[in-house]
């Protein structure tokens, strides 16, 4: 795993906790992203969290700062659609997306 990452395990692992409690959650490193999203999408999940380099980095690599930073990217089943969405807004977004989901 990447120092980048091991840094910020602990949050990880917060934010895994506080949603686990609103959420029926998974977290998974094995493979790459796209065979993860696959087998999501095989067992009807209908929402997938991904933590990337740009939640984690608060600068590009030219040094500028990223928009992206402390964001995780919401991707929808159904649409592959992708958003970003800033971790403190994260459990919320998806209790709206549930229920938009089952109307």
């Amino acid at each position: 795993m990447n120092k980048k990452f091991n840094a910020i395990k602990f949050d990880i692992e917060k934010l895994m906790k506080d949603l686990m409690y609103r959420f029926d959650c998974r977290y998974e490193e094995k493979d790459t992203i796209g065979k993860r999203y696959r087998r999501q999408d095989a067992i009807g999940t209908p929402f997938c969290v991904t933590i990337d380099y740009d939640t984690i980095s608060e600068k590009k690599d030219d040094g500028s700062a990223n928009p992206d930073y402390n964001t995780v990217t919401l991707r929808f089943r159904d649409s592959m659609e992708q958003i970003r969405v800033p971790v403190s807004e994260l459990a919320a977004r998806i209790h709206t997306e549930i229920k938009n989901y089952r109307k």
